[in-house]
């Protein structure tokens, strides 16, 4: 039994806007024996651009039933049967949040008809709704209405099922099977992505690397990266995704290639270079920095250094370049209340705490006061530059070694005089003594501030990595 479900909301996003309208036509597996519909009270305006594309006004809905007033009947409707709907994760999505706010579990096996046309009919220009109907001569008479779009999809549904079953024939028996059979792999599939096949997730690997999304035009839309491809991948299609922009990138990819890197620290440092270089759609952060807050050092006019923390190219009375990069404001303030107190620095001089006399810590005896100039410039700057040597890395010249993509293979990561230069793979039989044979071992990458927070992060880190200095 299969419920077939359309709905209309005031919104994009399940996690904030509310459902209107809602259609239910029920299919035995022959065709369609019942239906349910009703305007629904979202209890909140509608927008005015989801009326001029539903039709669907404030007084239409203001004398009909709540949710939860209907909520008895649409369990009853689609109990024990598969929810079904043509792009089906965004109505799913719709109904499992209007179950939660009223502290129920609204859980159905889900099919959508997008991946299932996909499947049994391939090759058309489009599979939206209205192209569909239009295709293979679908009335579909109320668009953007949930009674006019549940219709046109149950008979869509209903031509799908029927598609490969001859009227009579030796081998119907077989051609039936393989609807069913069909059927049931969407089923299993349904958080898949509607152009991408069961086949290609199971092809992936379970390796360290980093994976492109494409969309329909064969445009790079996602970079990510992961130790393992598949189960990234997997997690990607998992996810209840919350609002319309989201459910638009899942149903807009339409094809899956990866590189193996062997190990995170490549697969980052990869991802990162090519994030830059093919700035996909849905990598905006990322394409930007994900670093994007500094750690600066200046001297003021007593002659004290001072550490202090900002926006990278917007932190305020300082144009420099910082120290060291991290991905916000909150993480700067602790790494910097770190660094006072392993080095003995001052609060206050760091910009922690905001004072015109002494910082607190000089209060209570663990400042050496800076602050109001009892301690002199000369021996406070010593532990400033003792805090800021910590900040690079430990050693000026180095090679990260680590695993390699197969057997017999390793990664190596150079560094020269601080400056991150490259990648590459050798095998085991590479023979290296110097500096220049390892960079002749590489590919060459711009050097910029996430990849030196990455080598850094990796270097602190509880890696296994061999490291080869080169000072």
């Amino acid at each position: 039994m299969y419920a077939i479900i359309d709905i209309e909301t005031t919104g994009g996003q399940p996690h904030q806007d509310k459902i209107t309208e809602i259609a239910i036509f029920i299919h035995d597996g022959e065709k369609i024996v019942d239906k349910y519909h009703t305007l629904i009270n979202p209890e909140r305006p509608i927008p005015f651009f989801i009326t001029q594309l539903t039709g669907i006004k404030d007084d239409m809905v203001q004398d009909a039933p709540k949710f939860y007033e209907v909520a008895k009947d649409i369990v009853k409707f689609t109990e024990g049967k598969v929810f079904v709907a043509h792009n089906v994760r965004f109505d799913y999505s719709f109904m499992k949040k209007e179950f939660a706010d009223l502290g129920f579990t609204f859980q159905r096996k889900t099919l959508c008809t997008v991946r299932l046309s996909r499947s049994l009919m391939p090759g058309l220009p489009s599979y939206s709704l209205g192209k569909l109907c239009q295709s293979i001569d679908i009335p579909l008479s109320q668009r953007h209405r949930a009674i006019g779009d549940a219709e046109a999809t149950a008979i869509l549904f209903d031509r799908l099922i029927k598609i490969n079953r001859p009227v009579v024939d030796d081998n119907m028996n077989m051609a039936a099977e393989h609807t069913t059979q069909v059927l049931k792999q969407e089923i299993k599939t349904s958080l898949l992505p509607p152009a991408i096949s069961k086949e290609q997730v199971d092809a992936l690997p379970m390796m360290p690397g980093v994976y492109y999304f494409y969309n329909e035009q064969g445009e790079v839309i996602y970079v990510g990266k992961s130790i393992n491809i598949k189960k990234r991948i997997i997690q990607h299609f998992n996810i209840d995704y919350k609002s319309r922009k989201s459910l638009d990138f899942k149903n807009s990819i339409a094809d899956i290639t990866y590189e193996l890197m062997g190990n995170e620290l490549v697969s980052l440092l990869f991802e990162s270079a090519e994030i830059k270089r093919l700035k996909p759609h849905y990598n905006r952060q990322q394409r930007r920095s994900v670093f994007n807050t500094g750690i600066f050092a200046y001297e003021d006019s007593n002659g004290y250094k001072r550490l202090t923390y900002g926006t990278i190219n917007k932190a305020d009375n300082v144009s420099m370049t910082p120290i060291i990069a991290l991905s916000n404001h909150f993480k700067a303030k602790g790494f910097l209340f770190h660094k006072v107190g392993k080095y003995n620095l001052c609060q206050k001089l760091c910009d922690l705490y905001k004072t015109n006399g002494a910082c607190f810590d000089y209060q209570v005896h663990q400042c050496n006061g800076a602050c109001i100039g009892k301690e002199s410039p000369e021996e406070y700057n010593q532990r400033v530059d003792q805090a800021i040597d910590s900040f690079t890395f430990e050693h000026n010249s180095f090679v990260i070694i680590g695993k390699g993509r197969e057997p017999g293979e390793r990664s190596v990561v150079v560094v020269e005089h601080g400056t991150y230069l490259g990648f590459g793979f050798v095998d085991d039989t590479f023979s290296a003594n110097t500096l220049e044979d390892f960079k002749g071992a590489i590919k060459r990458y711009n050097d910029n501030k996430d990849v030196q927070q990455i080598i850094r992060n990796h270097m602190r880190s509880k890696h296994k990595d061999k490291v080869l200095v080169f000072d």
